[in-house]
């Protein structure tokens, strides 16, 4: 007798999928579990079980799960009920919900990137064969993806292999390490505190009076500062002020403006 499983994935797609079980497979899900599914040619998705049946699908042909990846459910009945009133409501699809309810790293799929955990330590920790080999995989390049995994692997049910490593923080996906990315940084600039008085300001300018660009710089400065209560980029007052970046550097080094990120 056929088993098989709708299931939610986690892309906007209207209808819900249906693969083929095995009858220990079937015994075994409920709804809310986790399984790895193939998805057109070579996709693998995380996907969450809806129901499990013995209604074959009309339209195609129903494909194997590749793999179970929880012991039991990690969303409730009454949380789908939730999630399935939310995507009425919201006039969304429930794998939309279902991306946007759970963090990232339940949600492995091909395109995912995986890295090292650098803070992981080891100590006190037997790794499988499978473990260690990706491991000692991401020794050797920066990154790798799910279907590198597979041919590492050699075997295409890979997902509780890194479910696993998840689980003790040895890797961590792409999205869970914003610190490789360098942030990009924008430089404003401000008057010294010491000359936005007046009378400091005046004897300022009059000690300038032989660099007549410096003075164009620190007049066009105060006026802009003047103006608007925000934060002045760098780049805003050498536009503004018709002046350089090295009369404005002379400044800085003079401690006239002081620069910040």
């Amino acid at each position: 007798m056929a088993y098989f499983v709708n299931v939610i994935l986690p892309i906007p797609l209207e209808n819900l999928f249906t693969y083929q079980l095995s009858s220990e497979e079937a015994q075994v899900l409920q709804a809310g579990m986790r399984v790895a599914v193939p998805f057109g040619k070579s996709k693998v998705y995380t996907a969450l079980v809806h129901q499990v049946h013995q209604t074959p699908p009309e339209a195609y042909e129903a494909r194997e799960i590749h793999s179970i990846l929880d012991p039991a459910p990690i969303v409730t009945a009454r949380q789908l009920r939730h999630w399935e009133w939310m995507a009425t409501y919201y006039m969304c699809t429930l794998g939309e919900v279902f991306r946007s309810a759970v963090p990232g790293a339940l949600l492995l799929e091909s395109e995912t990137v995986i890295l090292k955990n650098n803070a992981f330590i080891p100590a006190g920790h037997t790794f499988t064969d499978e473990e260690y080999l990706i491991l000692e995989a991401l020794e050797n390049q920066a990154a790798l993806r799910v279907g590198d995994v597979i041919a590492i692997l050699e075997k295409k049910t890979v997902m509780p292999v890194l479910n696993g490593l998840l689980q003790i923080n040895a890797i961590v996906l792409q999205e869970d390490l914003q610190e490789i990315y360098k942030p990009k940084m924008v430089s404003f600039i401000k008057l010294a505190a010491e000359y936005e008085t007046e009378q400091n300001l005046e004897a300022l300018l009059e000690s300038l009076s032989r660099a007549p660009k410096q003075v164009k710089a620190v007049l066009a400065l105060f006026q802009l500062q003047a103006q608007t209560k925000k934060p002045l980029r760098t780049k805003q007052l050498e536009k503004a002020g018709r002046t350089s970046r090295a009369v404005v550097k002379a400044l800085i080094d003079k401690g006239v403006f002081e620069e910040y990120e």
